[in-house]
């Protein structure tokens, strides 16, 4: 019996030991928390974040048994641990070393922003809060920031216009500054050598092809008539006319309730293209690549106006005889505002 205990004591209990830590140290290091729960749990890195306070977090979420595993896992690998700030997508059933693996890679978390073609800069901020960004309520502000338009060169009261519509993949935490200058960048990308070189030939500003561009994107959502609308307007301009473009007059109505009113149409102010003549003072919505090509490519024609045709196209004319048919042919009787006369 001695033999035997003295065999236990010598050889069992080690072995007893060593199952045990093996057991333990599986689970620490080896083991997901629950391998049959593969639901999706979101953590947010803070910038600056230390690895120890990353690890933590990831505990708190109950995504890894103890945060020192990820610890001694990156000591035992020799892996850089400055890790990318943003957004990860965890789950109960990812290893250890599996999240390690997503972490060092900067595997974050891309929110994609769909902006259309002709959205105004305050429809971004709605977007931007469903696609879980930040709030809306952070957003707008920044769109009116004079150090931030200051920064980006640009002489206007807000960024309406120059925030090229696209989609967009953003990582959270992100700043608004962040968003915008994405968005801007898009926007320099489209502007290329040519685009300058044929707005400089027509004798208009940056900013006034943008303003032009916003309006033909308005006007119409066929792509091939936007260069036929941009002769249009650049017809009106030369020859003194006033532009007399429904979507500047909508632009400049608080609240507008989507019925366009003779009243609204005879109601001055700084948009109003019934009563002023030129360029607004500005984009009216933030015009896609092929509407800013249409206003410094304008088609070749001798067209006035235009009148939508009930099908999504338009109707152009050369004399106001010629619309006048036009308009009694496509829209009388459709309860469409009366045009005042050019």
């Amino acid at each position: 019996m001695r033999t035997i205990t003295r065999l236990f004591l010598f050889i069992g209990i080690p072995i007893i030991v060593a199952i045990l830590a093996y057991g333990f140290l599986s689970r620490a290091f080896l083991r997901a928390v629950d391998a049959k729960n593969t639901s999706v749990v979101l953590v947010e890195i803070p910038q600056g974040s230390s690895f120890k306070d990353i690890t933590r977090l990831i505990k708190e979420r109950d995504v890894v048994r103890h945060a020192w595993a990820l610890e001694i896992l990156a000591r035992v690998r020799k892996v850089d641990t400055d890790i990318s700030a943003g957004e990860y997508e965890f789950s109960p059933s990812m290893t250890p070393l599996e999240i390690l693996n997503k972490l060092i890679k900067g595997e974050v978390l891309k929110r994609r922003v769909v902006i259309p073609e002709g959205k105004s800069i305050w429809e971004y901020g709605t977007l931007l809060e469903q696609a879980q960004l930040l709030p809306q309520s952070v957003f707008d502000p920044a769109l009116t920031d004079r150090r931030l338009l200051i920064a980006a060169g640009i002489n206007a009261d807000s960024f309406e216009g120059y925030l090229f519509p696209n989609t967009y993949e953003f990582s959270k935490p992100v700043t608004p500054k962040q968003i915008i200058w994405q968005m801007l960048e898009e926007g320099e990308k489209r502007w290329t050598p040519e685009v300058s070189a044929n707005a400089d030939a027509l004798m208009l500003s940056r900013h006034e092809v943008i303003t032009l561009a916003s309006i033909i994107e308005k006007e119409t959502g066929k792509f091939e008539e936007q260069a036929t609308i941009s002769s249009v307007f650049h017809n009106r301009l030369k020859q003194g006319m006033k532009l007399q473009s429904d979507p500047t007059v909508i632009y400049g109505i608080k609240n507008f309730n989507g019925n366009l009113t003779k009243t609204d149409l005879e109601t001055d102010h700084p948009y109003n293209t019934y009563t002023r003549w030129g360029l607004p003072p500005g984009p009216i919505c933030n015009p896609g690549e092929s509407a800013i090509k249409a206003a410094v490519e304008p088609a070749q024609t001798s067209y006035l106006y235009f009148v939508a045709d009930g099908m999504g196209g338009h109707i152009f004319s050369a004399t106001l005889e010629e619309h006048n048919e036009a308009v009694n042919r496509y829209q009388r009787g459709r309860g469409a505002a009366p045009q005042p006369a050019p």
